[in-house]
């Protein structure tokens, strides 16, 4: 379990700043199976799990959604057969918070866990 991982959530208004490029550096480092991808202008952090089958793709899926809710902080998920993409993004500022790495870690720590 990373740094990361032991952190909560913090409440993120619309006004709350995003990872400015630096951070970003340090904090991708940590979690060094995300990658920072953009859309719509949006930055985001992504990652794709996989799986045997479409039954342990779905119950990661529910374990993810059940972190999410514990946190208050909601990813785009993705379930297809064999795999599970997972992405972070703070919709409430259009970009990158520090709860998104806490809880891409957080997911990390979900798949290691099955």
């Amino acid at each position: 379990m990373s740094d990361l991982s032991a952190q909560k959530c913090e409440a993120c208004r619309a006004d709350a700043p995003k990872v400015a490029d630096a951070e970003l550096a340090e904090l991708i480092k940590l979690i060094p199976d995300w990658v920072p991808e953009v859309r719509d202008g949006i930055m985001m952090l992504e990652r794709v799990y996989k799986f045997k089958n479409f039954k342990e793709a779905i119950a990661f899926t529910n374990k993810v959604g059940d972190m999410a809710e514990e946190e208050g902080h909601h990813p785009g998920l993705l379930t297809e057969w064999g795999k599970v993409t997972v992405t972070w993004w703070s919709h409430s500022i259009k970009g990158l918070h520090k709860n998104d790495f806490i809880c891409a870690s957080k997911t990390d720590d979900v798949f290691k866990a099955l």
